[in-house]
């Protein structure tokens, strides 16, 4: 049966909605199948904002929650005395996220302007849902923890009653200072109320600053210059000082306000641009353009991205307007709304949220789960991964990623002055413990060794000095004598560049036939393998056995519970041919080699991954409905497929990581992203983990 759990505020501005965003991203991580629902759209006194919280969950996540019933509409129906009206129309909203989640979080309205039927309509959607309360609070401004236990046990009342107490845990926002004595404070006090500690989140400046674009949504103002509008607004000075006074208050992330007319300002402020510092803006108060010989020097600032905007107001009512700017975050910040969710989710009781989920739907990893499992394992066995690649500007944004989250110790093989060049040109900055190493002053150290390696195959000095000249070989060396722990490539290679020098100087793994190759395919709701479709063209069947071992393997070292679908275009014994046949002898020598594995073929895709379909095609399987590895008869198959999901569906798919190497060597897509090399150097760096 599914469980609800109902958000409900304790007063104005408790960050109700960053507080579902993280609680959703929290079970996600944890692999639970979590939905959410905004039955109503938030009251407001302005008509014009819209509600964003269902766009925010829809920006982060692969959720696809209904809109809210909207805010006129609810209003009505409250002014008409028709609660249960509502609450209907909301239920019946709710009905095809109750049924297909184990746990659904539901935001309740927040009190303040607009607000004033608020308490109702959540004592109504708790009983409604049949739902637990989770209350949601921000912490006192004085720091004083029995104001914040009082305001939770006043709104806790409302949902206890008898015997029946709804209210399962509190969650505190804004909690200054990070000391395990203030938090156990916190948890002691609301102990004394009955309410226990779910998560105490701290204050992060951060989680409040807007860009300058949702400035000028906002506020009555003229754009002179568009500039780059996504800057973050740290801050806000008025210039009130002359420029010497003025030089040491800029720098990045201010919003510089002053009146139109001071040109000496304005001019200090543009050369500050011009320098590199980076303002969020400059907005010009008593509309008051500047003078047009003022202007023509203020565009080579301009240039630079910095906002320029134009209001009527006075710099006092302008710098008063700005103080009070709401902090909610804007339907399309996606860096703000996952920074606050990612914030929310690490603060939670780990404990709290392992009791949340009832185990009523088969167990799937998430692509959140999925890919937080790979960067906390990563970061937990510490490996050295070398990039051949090393100052490919993907393949560097990636290596400063990693090295800054501790996933992995990247080394790039290139010139340091071209990567230090292209990091300036992407504004990166390089994190200390970054390892450059130019491939021209190290190569001539491993001809002896390569020559070693291979001199049953002709290798001369010769023949390996030159073919070192290629990093990916070169790396392939290092990581043969162990100098590092994994390599990955492929970003402006092509796989057959990536994969041959690691056949010739690294070989199989023990008992490995052969060497594969798996996608890790992030389906909206869970991660599956796709085997192989990258490596084996035409495998026989006892090579198609080895690809479905090892990438049941790979499916259970990367904790997704592995169910073999040997795939074909025959289910059972519908179809017959050699091409069947070879699928049904694969599966049998499956059995054979690995009979703890739930494998079963040959099926048919819609027949593995459809439940419905695998009731009338194949009741009796193990497998089918519920595959999370799907091996391919062959690569023309394996790659089609994986291409046709992966583009028609937009489905992210990490890889391929490679199986049965004697080291771990991966290749990576010409056209991957930022985040999917990351990623991959995270699945390296724990296959590496696995050979300890």
């Amino acid at each position: 049966m599914t469980r609800t759990l109902l958000m409900v505020p304790t007063g104005h501005g408790s960050g109700l909605t960053t507080t579902c965003l993280g609680v959703v991203a929290a079970l996600q991580q944890r692999g639970v199948n979590v939905g959410f629902f905004k039955p109503l759209a938030q009251f407001r006194t302005r008509t014009d904002v819209a509600d964003t919280s269902t766009a925010l969950i829809r920006l982060i996540s692969a959720l696809e929650p209904p809109e809210p019933i909207p805010a006129k509409e609810a209003e009505r129906l409250l002014s008409e005395n028709s609660l249960d009206t509502l609450m209907q129309q909301a239920v019946e909203t709710a009905e095809p996220i109750l049924s297909a989640h184990d746990v659904v979080i539901v935001e309740g309205l927040a009190s303040g302007p607009g607000g004033v039927y608020s308490g109702r309509v959540n004592l109504a959607l708790a009983k409604a849902f049949d739902a637990d309360v989770v209350l949601v609070s921000a912490a006192d401004g004085d720091g004083d923890v029995a104001r914040t236990a009082e305001s939770m046990s006043i709104t806790a009342q409302t949902y206890r009653g008898g015997e029946h107490d709804r209210v399962i845990g509190g969650i505190v926002n804004k909690v200054a200072g990070r000391s395990p004595e203030q938090k156990a404070e916190l948890h002691q006090a609301l102990a004394g109320v009955g309410v226990r500690l779910a998560g105490a989140v701290p204050v992060k400046e951060e989680l409040s600053w807007p860009r300058t674009k949702d400035l000028v949504a906002a506020l009555d103002v003229k754009v002179l210059s568009e500039g780059d509008e996504s800057r973050r607004v740290k801050d806000v000075i008025i210039a009130a000082q002359s420029v010497q006074g003025m030089l040491p208050l800029l720098r990045e992330g201010r919003l510089v306000v002053v009146p139109g007319d001071r040109a000496d300002v304005i001019l200090g402020v543009c050369l500050a641009a011009m320098n590199g510092v980076r303002l969020a803006g400059l907005l010009l108060t008593v509309g008051i353009e500047p003078d047009p010989r003022v202007w023509a020097l203020c565009r080579p600032a301009a240039a630079t991205g910095l906002p320029i905007l134009l209001t009527e107001e006075y710099s006092y009512e302008t710098a008063l307007t700005l103080n009070s700017f709401d902090p909610d975050i804007p339907y399309d910040d996606e860096e703000r709304a996952r920074m606050a969710a990612s914030s929310v989710a690490a603060s939670l009781d780990p404990g709290w949220l392992a009791e949340l989920p009832t185990a009523t739907h088969l167990a799937r990893v998430s692509p959140p789960a999925f890919r937080h499992r790979l960067t906390t394992r990563a970061r937990a066995v510490s490996k050295r991964i070398v990039l051949p690649e090393g100052s490919e500007p993907r393949t560097l944004r990636a290596a400063v990623t990693c090295q800054q989250r501790g996933i992995a110790q990247c080394v790039l093989l290139a010139p340091e002055d071209e990567v230090r060049a292209q990091a300036e040109g992407l504004g990166l900055k390089l994190p200390a413990g970054l390892e450059i190493i130019d491939p021209r002053r190290v190569a001539d150290r491993y001809v002896d060794k390569m020559v070693e390696a291979r001199r049953h195959k002709g290798m001369t000095p010769e023949r390996a000095t030159d073919e070192l000249t290629d990093p990916i070989t070169l790396g392939t060396m290092m990581l043969r004598l162990d100098e590092v722990d994994g390599l990955v490539a492929g970003a402006v290679h092509t796989t057959a560049a990536t994969v041959r020098p690691a056949l010739q100087l690294l070989g199989t793994a023990p008992g490995a036939e052969l060497v594969s190759s798996v996608f890790f395919m992030c389906l909206p709701d869970e991660v599956v393998i796709y085997g192989d479709c990258a490596v084996n063209p035409n495998p026989t069947p006892s090579q198609l056995a080895d690809i479905a071992i090892q990438s049941a393997r790979s499916a259970e070292a990367f904790g997704i519970e592995p169910r073999v679908a040997m795939i074909s275009f025959s289910t059972g014994s519908s179809g017959s041919g050699t091409d069947v046949a070879a699928v049904t002898e694969a599966t049998r020598i499956v059995h054979e080699r690995a009979p703890e594995l739930l494998a079963d073929g040959p099926l048919q895709y819609d027949a593995a991954a459809i439940a419905s379909v695998a009731k009338s095609k194949a009741p009796d399987s193990p497998v089918a409905g519920r595959a999370t590895v799907f091996v391919f008869p062959d690569l023309n198959t394996g790659n089609t497929t994986y291409k046709a999901v992966q583009r028609s569906a937009d489905v992210i798919s990490v890889g391929p990581m490679l199986q049965g190497l004697a080291k771990p060597v991966n290749d990576l897509s010409r056209g991957a992203l930022v985040d999917d090399i990351v990623y991959t150097i995270a699945l390296t760096a724990i296959q590496a983990g696995q050979r300890d």
